[in-house]
């Protein structure tokens, strides 16, 4: 059996062909069979877009949630199940256009979940409009002159948010895509993954040959505890990387918080009603 059978349903991948998304599915299947979490102990969180579908193409806890609102349902699941390793994944407009917010401040929360940014700089499901990613004057339909707003930059945004693990990836290097959603998934607290996934069809101009050809790896030479050399390295590579740019070992939200049982609560007994009982004469 392939490595990647046991986290494969029968559920019709319907992306387009040729798009990223497939090796980010792909990469995602072998990084949890390579760490050796079993289906029930994973839980894969998406939003709306093309990107949302990933949760239905794996064998494993899944929910699907409404546009730009994944991160806020997967930090809910790892605070009442620490148990579970929880993975969201969205789009570039799904995380920072309705989902700026929510964005930020969970990268700043640092609670122990990994979010996978499928980034093609469009929104494709919608069919080739302009996202808060796309390129200063990228042309599409919502946008026929060009586009004339410089695009957000998610990593620098994590960045200056305090982020503990920043790293870019690539659909067309699956290898090393792998070994950063490993290490982003045992990493303890929040790790963002840029990932360049190609659109095909909506966004041809920025597809693997042109992405081949300008990204660059930063190497086993860089400092990736430097916090000032990854802004650094960020900027003299105008963003177009890949590799881990940042990683520090801060604490994780819920090992900040006292009166947090190591008990997940999903395994406490509901049916104990002596402190609610106590809540209630307090406070009614």
């Amino acid at each position: 059996m392939a490595i990647i059978d046991a986290y494969t349903n029968e559920v019709e991948q319907t992306w387009c062909p040729g798009c990223g998304h497939y090796s980010v599915l792909r990469a995602l299947k072998i990084a949890l069979a390579r760490l050796e979490i079993q289906n029930h102990q994973a839980a894969i969180v998406s939003g709306i877009g093309c990107s949302g579908r990933i949760g239905g193409y794996t064998k494993a806890y899944g929910f699907h949630g409404i546009h730009g609102r994944s991160l806020p349902v997967a930090q809910g699941i790892k605070l009442a199940n620490k148990k579970l390793t929880v993975i969201a994944a969205g789009g570039d407009g799904d995380g920072f256009a309705i989902g700026t917010g929510h964005a930020m401040h969970a990268i700043k929360r640092n609670i122990d979940i990994t979010y996978l940014l499928m980034n093609n700089q469009v929104y494709g499901l919608t069919k080739g409009h302009t996202s808060p990613l796309s390129d200063l004057n990228f042309v599409s339909k919502s946008t026929p002159l060009g586009q004339v707003e410089d695009p957000l930059r998610p990593s620098l945004l994590a960045l200056s948010a305090g982020g503990g693990f920043i790293a870019q990836g690539f659909s067309g290097k699956q290898e090393e895509l792998i070994e950063l959603i490993m290490k982003g998934i045992l990493h303890k607290g929040f790790s963002l993954i840029n990932i360049f996934s190609p659109c095909v069809t909506f966004n041809p101009g920025k597809g693997y040959a042109w992405l081949r050809e300008n990204l660059v790896s930063l190497g086993e030479d860089h400092d990736k505890k430097d916090y000032k050399g990854a802004f650094g390295a960020f900027l003299e590579t105008s963003g177009l990387f890949t590799g881990l740019l940042y990683e520090n070992d801060a604490p994780d939200y819920q090992s900040r918080i006292p009166l947090v049982s190591e008990t997940p609560l999903t395994d406490l007994d509901i049916k104990n009603t002596r402190f609610l009982d106590g809540l209630i004469e307090e406070f009614i």
